[in-house]
């Protein structure tokens, strides 16, 4: 398989506009992602920072699928108090199930979990197990989550929030979000590579996702729909109010047609959608009503 989370960094890799001289910049890890946290006033404070750190070994303490997590146990039949975390997840995961007519979906980690080892997918119930989500209980026998589909997009929101008021700042954890100013991101894809560039409006967020970051020894792609449904681009980029909401969108937005896509635009409340198809054409769908 191809190495997924070095492919998104590209795919996402920011042109930072306006940035200072003595902006203060941190690199690292976070939620098995190159991530950084550019801060044009170059006040990043040892103290913010350890917060910071600390609230990243949090949300992965949630949401991994590779140690020990809330969600592991949760997979693996326990009964499960769920976080506020885990909790937020949840909500936007049934709501972005909503929009897309069921395309986006966690219960999907039966069929990852198959195919990365070479083995026959199972059939996914419907809803693969979000109805069943209460505080305090167990999946039914056979049903597993993953979030991979919006944590990384959450936690940059949840790191946002901890760096709020510290003036124009860009957090990027897979995906990124602006506040304080705005920032310009060059959008790349795989098959067109550059597409030019994107001004990010302080407060708002884009994530890209692409079937082409990793795949499989028989060679599909890690993005997989409930009911077997193929990718039909190269890449998608969305902007949204929040991370988490574009990170979803973008990764079931991989596996829709058009007009579908326009329609759950309207009904989340999204900005532009740039699609690339597998020649390599950009065309952006703008949001209408």
């Amino acid at each position: 398989m191809t190495t997924r989370r070095r492919f998104l960094t590209i795919l996402a890799g920011a042109a930072l506009a306006g940035r200072a001289a003595d902006a203060a910049e941190w690199q690292g890890r976070a939620m098995g992602a190159d991530a950084r946290i550019l801060i044009r006033s170059g006040d990043l404070r040892d103290a913010t920072l350890a917060r910071v750190l600390a609230r990243i070994r949090r949300i992965e303490q949630v949401f991994s699928l590779h140690a020990p997590s809330e969600l592991t146990r949760l997979n693996q039949g326990a009964a499960v108090t769920l976080s506020p975390e885990m909790r937020l997840a949840l909500h936007l995961a049934r709501r972005v199930h909503a929009a897309t007519g069921g395309i986006f979906d966690p219960g999907v980690q039966p069929i990852w979990a198959a195919r990365a080892g070479g083995m026959p997918a199972p059939r996914v119930r419907p809803l693969g197990g979000i109805a069943r989500i209460r505080d305090g209980v167990q999946l039914a026998p056979g049903q597993a989550l993953t979030m991979n589909g919006l944590a990384q997009g959450l936690a940059t929101d949840l790191i946002a929030a901890e760096l709020a008021g510290l003036g124009p700042v860009l957090v990027d954890i897979g995906e990124q979000r602006a506040l304080g100013g705005d920032f310009r991101l060059e959008l790349v894809d795989p098959a067109a590579r550059g597409l030019g560039r994107i001004t990010l409006r302080a407060g708002r967020a884009v994530a890209t996702s692409s079937p082409g970051a990793l795949r499989f020894a028989t060679g599909s792609s890690h993005i997989i729909g409930p009911q077997g449904q193929a990718p039909l681009w190269s890449s998608v980029t969305v902007e949204a109010p929040t991370a988490a909401l574009a990170d979803a969108a973008s990764t079931a937005f991989v596996l829709m047609p058009a007009p579908a896509i326009r329609q759950a635009q309207v009904r989340l409340g999204l900005g532009p959608v740039r699609v690339v198809d597998p020649a390599g054409n950009l065309s952006t769908i703008e949001r209408h009503g």
